[in-house]
């Protein structure tokens, strides 16, 4: 069983961020843009279950993602499952078609421009991407994946890279949909 391992933070200074990557050696990887349509369903609230189900396009590739309950109080780590689907924007409409047969309906859509980095700290390769969502601004993830006997330990090694980074104590654990339907309120 796979877990990722996540903190999130807002970012006030995304170009003193950048430095400060820079400083550690990062490597950058890509910049993509992400829609995300996250999915409710009348027979179970994922915000009380503090779950997400979306579907997710990246350009033309397509993903269906789970993502279970927060398994600690510090981080974002979750269970996550990723099935990619057909490519293209029709296969993602037809996804969403498929899912609404099934009762779920799509809550709304998260867009962001995603600019990923990789960065080794203590024998770990840590991703680390900078989000600018909109409607929200601008959000650093530092995150891997690991399996269920490496979880607890890599949660208290990314909370050290965080400091590393000079990244605050303040984890936002909310998720970028919670964050958007909060905003709305």
């Amino acid at each position: 069983m796979q877990f990722e391992v996540e903190v999130k933070y807002k970012l006030d200074d995304v170009d003193e961020f950048r430095r400060i990557l820079q400083k550690h050696q990062a490597e950058f990887v890509n910049t993509v843009e992400q829609e995300d349509i996250y999915l409710s369903h009348p027979c179970r609230d994922f915000g009380k279950t503090d779950e997400a189900f979306r579907i997710r396009r990246i350009g033309s590739e397509n993903r269906l993602t789970y993502k279970g309950p927060l398994v600690d109080q510090e981080t974002k780590t979750r269970q996550e499952i990723e099935l990619i689907f057909g490519t293209g924007t029709d296969s993602a409409i037809q996804m969403q078609m498929l899912m609404e047969k099934l009762s779920f309906q799509a809550v709304r859509p998260v867009h962001k421009v995603r600019h990923t980095y990789h960065l080794t700290f203590e024998e770990t390769m840590f991703e680390i991407v900078l989000d600018n969502v909109s409607g929200l601004g601008w959000y650093v993830e530092l995150e891997c994946c690991v399996d269920a006997e490496e979880q607890e330990a890599t949660s208290k090694k990314i909370l050290n890279f965080a400091k590393l980074l000079d990244l605050g104590p303040d984890v936002e654990r909310r998720s970028y949909i919670r964050l958007l339907l909060e905003r709305n309120q």
